[in-house]
């Protein structure tokens, strides 16, 4: 899946995006690096890791998310974990609270 955001954003003109995956550590990420001018950028677009059977999106920088993409691929929602929202918060959304 993270393989197919990378492609979509080379298409659409990013460069240098790196994927990241940690099988191991059940570690999955989507990152531009480079230069502009003299100036170095990082940025994670997507973190997920898999804690527990559960999917945490530590970080959806993506402008339509990636939570659709996961539903569409047969994830339900007990199963996803909105970790960039506060646990405080997470109980007010359809999705796992952990």
């Amino acid at each position: 899946m993270l393989t197919a955001h990378q492609q979509f954003a080379l298409r659409a003109g990013a460069q240098n995006q790196e994927l990241v995956f940690d099988s191991t550590n059940e570690r999955y990420l989507l990152v531009v690096v480079g230069w502009n001018g003299e100036e170095r950028f990082y940025h994670t677009v997507l973190h997920l890791d898999i804690i527990d059977g559960k999917i945490w999106i530590q970080r959806d920088g993506k402008e339509d998310g990636i939570i659709d993409d996961l539903l569409a691929a047969g994830a339900p929602k007990e199963h996803i974990v909105l970790a960039y929202r506060s646990p405080f918060v997470r109980q007010f959304t359809e999705f796992a609270v952990s």
